[in-house]
């Protein structure tokens, strides 16, 4: 993958953690590591979280 389209967020990984290590698809580049135009298109995901606000995935 090219460093120019790797995802910032998640650093080309794909997942990312809360605080207490929780890991979870990258809602950036939809868990694929890289960011590119499809990415761009797509609408920003509205997450919901529990009373402790850990994300429900």
């Amino acid at each position: 993958m090219e460093r120019e389209y790797t995802c910032k967020a998640c650093e080309g990984s794909g997942m990312l953690s809360d605080d207490e290590g929780w890991q979870y698809k990258c809602s950036v580049c939809d868990g694929d590591g890289s960011y590119d135009v499809k990415d761009i298109d797509r609408g920003a995901r509205i997450m919901s979280v529990d009373e402790n606000n850990r994300l429900l995935d």
